[in-house]
């Protein structure tokens, strides 16, 4: 039955892991269009601390879900989910393949499951949640998460205050975990055969040397400046969510002045290793994948390989 249905190619990874590279390159092998996965590229003006590909890449192999909001909006994992089963459907009706690409696993789950019913904001659970967050530290709420729904508490890093207060919240309101809800969502089956490809590095301290040398690159291109400017162009503060993107959080640090500049560096590289490393624990948890090593060399033609194995992909490449 699944394969009568039209093919999509999700390829995920951790960051640095060479997502967009081998996109790039099926794009050129490939009857497909590239739809990305990415939270943070959604941002218009925001290039430098998201490493968007750049005109050229492109040109030569064009993205939907790219700039398409200003960074004092917000978008979330429906809109995503919405945008892209559109755009999916549209790509097929061109008897093209979409190809989703990107590193923002709760995008793939929302978009592969659908989304849980959950709770709207308290403001009055809210508010209490940060009193305790101002009296014991964030850390502290985290360890009373873990006690109610450790396997959210597990998923999330310690110093992640937004989506541990939001677990709480949930808790607290409904009385049962957030993970509990997220299993009694309704599934809803995408019509489509997933092809769902994830890079995974075979050496982790391989990983965490393209992060530092992707950091490193960021701040000489002018990532603080960057921020400067979209200060100047938009009303921006803090607690946006484009704002909260890893490397724009700790350039507001330093701008502000609550951290200089080799403190900017470390904790930048600090949040960038703990970014792939929840990208990781999602992609272990994710059924059926093939994986494959992104520090392998040719990357691409392994994927293309794989991808050409099935039938159907093999009949619309001719």
């Amino acid at each position: 039955m699944s394969r009568q249905l039209p093919p999509a190619i999700f390829l995920m990874g951790p960051t640095t892991s060479g997502k967009t590279s081998a996109a790039v390159e099926l794009a050129q092998r490939l009857p497909v269009e590239l739809i990305s996965v990415d939270s943070a590229l959604v941002y218009r003006d925001m290039d430098i601390g998201t490493a968007k590909p750049d005109i050229a890449t492109l040109t030569r192999a064009p993205h939907h879900l790219i700039d398409i909001i200003d960074p004092t909006e917000a978008y979330s994992a429906a809109a995503f989910r919405h945008d892209a089963l559109r755009l999916m459907a549209d790509i097929t009706r061109r008897d093209k393949i979409p190809l989703l690409v990107g590193g923002t696993m709760l995008y793939f789950k929302a978009l592969r499951e659908g989304l849980s019913i959950l709770p709207p904001a308290d403001p009055t659970v809210r508010a209490t949640l940060d009193a305790e967050i101002a009296r014991h530290g964030i850390k502290y709420l985290h360890r009373q998460l873990a006690l109610v729904d450790a396997e959210t508490a597990a998923r999330l890093a310690p110093n992640d205050a937004q989506r541990i207060q939001r677990a709480m919240e949930i808790f607290r309101i409904t009385g049962q975990p957030m993970s509990v809800l997220f299993r009694q969502q309704a599934r809803h089956e995408l019509p489509y055969r997933i092809i769902p490809i994830t890079l995974i590095p075979s050496d982790r301290a391989q990983l965490h040397a393209r992060i530092a040398t992707r950091f490193k690159a960021m701040l000489e291109l002018g990532l603080v400046d960057e921020l400067r400017a979209l200060c100047k162009k938009y009303s921006l503060h803090p607690n946006l969510p484009s704002m909260r993107c890893v490397g724009y959080r700790q350039a507001w640090q330093f701008i502000e002045g609550g951290i200089s500049e080799a403190q900017l560096l470390e904790t930048g590289l600090a949040a960038t290793r703990q970014l792939a490393k929840r990208q990781l624990t999602w992609l272990r948890s994710m059924p059926d994948n093939i994986e494959l090593d992104c520090l392998a060399p040719d990357s691409a033609q392994t994927i293309f390989d794989k991808i050409e194995q099935s039938a159907i992909i093999r009949n619309k490449a001719q």
